[in-house]
């Protein structure tokens, strides 16, 4: 009405109201109802647009907010998740590969000297000294120690100090200013860490694994190793042959212990850097001779679980074998194979002594003269060799 009023005083329009003017009148109202319908509705459709719009802008900038947010978490993730490959990087440059040759006998096929084994090793000092297992380098006479760097380099080593108890060797080469890696503690490693195993398994070098402690303090009588006093540190980082004395690292890239033994796919064992220490501090670089005499295998000292492995595999196996040593490889022309012992043979007694660790053979090496008699399981049977290590 407030519209109306002003248009029928304009047009001098009286308000009779009787059945003539209704029409007119109601005519007229209707049409202002119109137009003020028709403004609202296009102010109603100008304010859906402006919000449309807003709507619009707000959900643009919230996708581009989130995908910078999905983007900045995706980079949070590798970084977070990567951390192995970060201790890797740090770790690496120290790890070098180890390998024993006889230059007395050449490869058949590439006429080379022959591989008489190889293992793992890191660098202690910049100077060019170098941490191993014994079982690495001892037992291995007119033999020469090549180690090689990361960046490719192969150097002539000699063997300084070795322990047959703990297992532990130093080699030097003669290069300066190697980057070396840095030493940790055994003493509070918690069971359930991180832990990366770094080496040369099966002669790949560089090559890394991983897994967690398993038992940070795992004594050697459960092992089966009798003489030894230690403790190990057990993880589910696979360690095989030619892993040997490579470092086991935390996630702080410092080596907590020295991969040293594999017992069945997902128990291995490496010794504590706190025996490292104690090794190192001890150890006097008088070059003393590396066993004499030579056998020419690859061994590993049987365990229960490993006995009970061979069993599964080996059904007819002598159910009283309780110790010995496991033959993995022999090489060609040496001593053992000309004796005829043959790999997966299993070694009881040498001239009569029982025996229970790879320990047990070098020792006899040393200390003894003349024949080795060794009384050997294969298969269902017992048989005899008569072995004359070299000298």
């Amino acid at each position: 009405m407030s519209l109306i009023l002003p248009i029928v005083r304009f047009l001098n329009i009286k308000p009779i109201f009787n059945a003539n003017y209704r029409c007119s009148y109601r005519a007229l109202t209707t049409f202002s109802q119109y137009y003020r319908e028709k403004d609202r509705n296009y102010t109603l459709r100008g304010m859906l647009v402006v919000a449309a719009g807003v709507i619009g802008y707000v959900s643009f900038k919230e996708k581009l907010s989130a995908a910078t947010i999905i983007n900045d978490s995706l980079q949070g993730r590798r970084e977070k998740y990567n951390f192995i490959a970060d201790v890797v990087a740090v770790s690496a440059p120290s790890v070098v590969y180890i390998e024993i040759k006889d230059g007395r006998r050449l490869d058949l096929y590439t006429g080379k000297s022959i591989t008489l084994s190889n293992g793992s090793g890191f660098v202690v000092k910049e100077d060019g000294l170098i941490l191993t297992n014994a079982h690495v380098v001892v037992n291995k006479p007119n033999a020469t120690v090549e180690v090689k760097l990361l960046d490719g380099s192969t150097h002539k080593a000699v063997v300084e100090d070795y322990d047959l108890k703990s297992d532990l060797a130093t080699l030097r080469i003669p290069v300066k200013n190697l980057p070396t890696m840095k030493l940790g503690s055994s003493a509070d490693i918690r069971p359930g860490e991180w832990v990366v195993a770094m080496g040369s398994p099966l002669a790949l070098s560089n090559t890394v694994t991983v897994g967690v402690v398993s038992s940070a303090q795992r004594a050697s009588e459960e092992l089966g190793l009798r003489g030894k006093d230690m403790v190990y540190i057990q993880t589910d980082a696979p360690i095989t042959f030619g892993n040997s004395g490579g470092p086991l690292v935390n996630l702080d890239g410092e080596a907590i212990g020295v991969n040293s033994m594999n017992v069945m796919s997902g128990i291995s064992f490496a010794i504590p850097i706190d025996y490292v220490k104690d090794f190192l501090a001890k150890s006097k670089a008088t070059l003393p001779p590396v066993s004499k005499r030579y056998l020419g295998i690859t061994m590993m000292s049987l365990t229960p679980n490993i006995l009970m492995e061979l069993r599964m595999r080996n059904p007819e196996m002598p159910t009283d074998i309780k110790h010995g040593i496991l033959v993995w490889k022999v090489i060609i022309g040496s001593p053992a194979y000309n004796g005829g012992l043959q790999p997966g043979d299993i070694v009881t007694t040498i001239n009569g002594k029982p025996v229970y660790s790879a320990s047990d053979i070098y020792t006899l090496l040393e200390g003894s003269t003349g024949h080795l008699e060794m009384l050997v399981v294969r298969g269902r049977q017992r048989i005899t060799l008569t072995i004359t290590p070299e000298l």
